[in-house]
Order: C-alpha cells, then sequence, then structure tokens
C-alpha cells in the first residue's frame, strides 16, 4: 500500500461506497469527514467508525469523495469545489454525465477527476459497509482532459490507500464499457427475476445454481439502478438493443420446434465470449476440476473441510455452496487445478468426507 492520501477527507454521502471508503480511509490513518443529506445516515456511518460529522469548524478538506447516486453527484461535485484547494472525485459508476454536469454548473474541471471502484453489495447504507470492500479490486480513474495531473495522482493514491488497484480510463470508454460488464447484466438479472413473479411456487421450488448466480444483483436497490441506467441510457439501450436481436433470433429457431443453428450459435459464442472474462488476478480465465463435498449444515463443518484441504496441500480457486432442498446439509465445490483434483478428493475421502462423483 503507498503512502496514505493527505487527509482530511470529506466523503460526501455515508451509505454502502461512501463509509466503506471511510471506514478504508481511518483504516490507514487518515481523518475522514461525513456528510449526507439524512442525518441517521450519517450517525449510522459515524457509529461504524467510518468518520466524524463535518460542522462549520471543521478545516476544509484536502480531497472530497462524492458518493452520491450519478443524477445528482455532478451538482454536489460543483458544490465541493467550495473548497479552494481540494481534488473532488466520485464514486458513481457512470462518468461521462456526472462530469459534465459538475462543470456545467460551475465545477472546476482541473480539480475534477471522476472515479468508479468495481466494488459493492446488493445490500444497501451505512450497516453493510466493509473496511475491506475495495481491497485488490479494480478501482477506475477517469481524468477529464482538462483535469490536472497532480490531482489525478491525489486520486490514484486515495485509491491505493483504500486497497484498491487504480486502473485509468477515458470516460466515454468507461461508460460504454460498464454498460456491457455490469449495467445491462443488472436489467437481465431484474427482468429473469421478476419472471418468476407469475410462475408456480412449485416451479420456484426447483430453482437451480444456475437461477441463483443469474438473480443475485436483482435485489439491489431499484431506485439507485434506475438512477444509473438512466445516466448511462444510451450506452446500456446500444447493448440491450444488441442483445434484443441476439433472443430473437434464438426464439425464431425455437419456435420451429428445433434449437437449430443460431440457438447453437449463441451457446457457442458464449463460451467463447466467457473464456474472455479475467481469472484469478486479472490473469486468463483458467479451467477448473471441481470437486463435490456434501457436509452438514452446521457450524464448524465449512472449516473442517477448508482444513482438510489445506492439510492437502491444495489451493482452493473458487467455492460455490448450494443447499440442498429439504435437508440440514450443503454441497460445497471446491474449484481446483486439474492437477491437485485427484490427490483432494482422494484425500478427503480417506478423512471421512463425504465426496460425490
Amino acid at each position: 500500500m503507498s503512502v496514505p492520501v493527505a487527509g482530511p477527507v470529506l466523503v460526501v454521502g455515508s451509505g454502502l461506497l461512501g463509509a466503506s471508503v471511510g471506514l478504508a480511509l481511518r483504516r490507514a490513518g487518515v481523518e475522514v469527514q461525513l456528510e449526507d443529506a439524512d442525518p441517521s445516515v450519517v450517525s449510522a456511518a459515524v457509529e461504524s467508525g467510518a468518520g466524524t460529522p463535518r460542522s462549520d469548524s471543521s478545516p476544509d478538506p484536502h480531497l472530497v469523495v462524492v458518493a452520491v447516486p450519478p443524477g445528482a453527484a455532478g451538482s454536489v461535485m460543483a458544490q465541493a469545489c467550495r473548497f479552494p484547494e481540494a481534488t473532488i472525485t466520485d464514486v458513481t459508476s457512470v462518468k461521462v454525465l456526472p462530469l459534465a454536469d459538475a462543470v456545467r454548473e460551475g465545477g472546476d474541471p482541473r480539480r475534477l477527476v471522476g472515479g468508479h471502484p468495481l466494488a459493492g453489495r446488493e445490500l444497501s447504507g451505512p450497516e453493510a459497509a466493509r473496511l475491506d470492500l475495495f481491497d485488490d479490486r479494480a478501482w477506475v480513474v477517469c481524468p477529464s482532459d482538462e483535469a490536472d495531473p497532480d490531482r489525478v495522482q491525489e486520486v490514484i493514491d486515495l485509491v491505493t490507500t483504500c486497497g484498491g488497484v487504480p486502473l485509468r480510463m477515458d470516460p466515454r470508454e468507461h461508460d460504454r464499457a460498464v454498460a456491457l460488464t455490469s449495467h445491462a447484466p443488472q436489467v437481465l438479472s431484474s427482468l429473469i427475476a421478476a419472471r418468476l413473479l407469475d410462475a408456480d411456487p412449485d416451479a420456484v421450488t426447483v430453482s437451480g445454481q444456475a437461477l441463483k448466480d443469474m438473480t443475485r444483483v436483482a435485489q439491489s436497490d431499484p431506485a439507485l439502478w434506475q438512477a444509473i441506467l438512466r445516466a448511462n441510457a444510451e450506452s446500456v439501450a446500444e447493448v440491450l438493443g444488441a442483445l434484443s436481436a441476439d433472443l430473437a433470433a434464438v426464439v425464431a429457431d425455437l419456435r420451429t420446434g428445433d434449437a437449430g443453428p443460431a440457438t447453437l450459435d449463441a451457446l457457442s459464442r458464449g463460451v467463447a465470449g466467457r473464456q474472455r472474462v479475467p481469472g484469478k488476478h486479472g490473469t486468463a480465465a483458467a479451467a477448473y476440476d471441481v470437486v463435490t463435498v456434501q457436509v452438514a449444515d452446521k457450524p464448524g463443518e465449512l472449516a473442517s473441510l477448508f482444513v482438510a484441504a489445506g492439510d492437502l496441500g491444495v489451493n482452493l480457486e473458487d467455492v460455490r455452496i448450494d443447499h440442498v432442498l429439504g435437508k440440514p446439509s450443503g454441497l460445497i465445490e471446491l474449484s481446483v487445478r486439474p492437477d491437485v483434483s485427484t490427490t483432494l478428493s482422494e484425500g478427503l475421502r480417506e478423512r471421512g468426507f463425504d465426496v460425490r462423483a
């Protein structure tokens, strides 16, 4: 971790991301001031240890982090320019609109540096904040052409102080990228989950892991996501339009009663596309073997499984838990390198674990 960013740092917006920024900065010994339109949110963030409330007698901040919805971020960033020496950044998932709004409302473009940590949770509010939320996670820094290089470096210092990994991108490039990798997936997740409302309860009971994986983010705050989609509407519409055409081709194929060439092409291109998603530590995606173990759903069972894997000298690359319907147990899928999968499965069986073929 680099030398901590100079404080005090003012965080405007004390919800999940804002309070998590505060916690991460406090961990590094940086003074943090908190503001929020809702006094109760500030109180909750203070209670969590994210910082202290800003008052009229507080010293001017060296850096301001704006953690409000994208529709309001530009105005808040412009207002933050009242601190004449402060660098201003934000943590919204859209970059072009907030920066343009800030400049239009009188913000100093030399001191404005957009930011977007690629970290979050489906939960919201300061109660869900975590001091390690940004650890080893990419945090995109999106300076405009007018941004002072020294200000950009201060935001990079903020990122590394919070434990993140800085990645520079042009604001427009960023917005097109997240439309594909984040915003459109959110819409698709919500649409799939919404179909469950009209389904027979018995049909929902047979939900598989694929449905659970695809609908996890559908639990996110609808009002917040409406604001995000509004701020990046053109880019998201372009992605969804292309997906709509792909889906129409598959639907037409299936209506013939045969999952033919269009369906096979969609599935094959999906395999190829999934392989482009970065794997562990940002490297190329790797193929892993999966060793499945059934354990009792009670304290200590999962820990004993992990300890046993460690004793066997096997590093777990990924872990997935799927609870067994109607039984007090869970299926644990352990992803490991193919060259150690036999060592793991045989070693666990010798230790009495219920390894499934």
